[in-house]
């Protein structure tokens, strides 16, 4: 039997509500607004999007693979980006990058077991005059020693002013 995970539909339903009409130019911001709610793309928000836009859901699976914003898995609530450009590498950004890993017990392109982070390397940020550089929600972090990297993980991980992303 398959293993199906259970979604509330309801946001989706909203989404589909505020768009009239049903054709392909309503897919890619049905997308964003779906997976700005659900944080990622369930199969049963896909098929629902195909349904409404009458787009074959092997296309809708295209467009979703096809653009580095979407993902099909749960994704944690904040998001550490650790860079693997040319002027990072050179500078330390792989240390840079098993500090992350250690510290959040999680590799790259992997989220941590309770959903509250997930860790991933970018080609570039274009900072190289901080390089190695990560990113947290957002926010940009420079000149990154492995001690460095373990002090802000456990600074951020402990802030009680840190919140969900969105």
């Amino acid at each position: 039997m398959k293993n199906v995970e259970k979604v509330d539909t309801r946001p989706i339903e909203k989404i589909i509500a505020k768009h009239t009409g049903a054709d392909e130019s309503l897919l890619i911001p049905l997308l964003q607004e779906a997976q700005a709610q659900y944080g990622y793309l369930p199969q049963i928000v896909l098929e629902r999007i195909a349904e409404h836009t009458k787009v074959p859901l092997s296309k809708v699976y295209g467009v979703v693979t096809f653009y580095a914003q979407f993902y099909l898995t749960p994704r944690g609530r904040h998001i550490v980006k650790c860079c693997r450009g040319t002027a990072c590498h050179v500078r330390g950004a792989t240390r840079a990058l098993e500090a992350a890993e250690k510290e959040l017990g999680i590799k790259d392109g992997e989220t941590a077991p309770d959903f509250s982070y997930t860790l991933e390397t970018i080609a570039c940020f274009g900072t190289c005059f901080l390089a190695p550089v990560m990113m947290i929600d957002g926010s940009y972090f420079g000149k990154l020693t492995p001690q460095r990297v373990a002090e802000i993980l456990r600074g951020h991980k402990a802030s009680p002013a840190v919140h969900r992303r969105g």
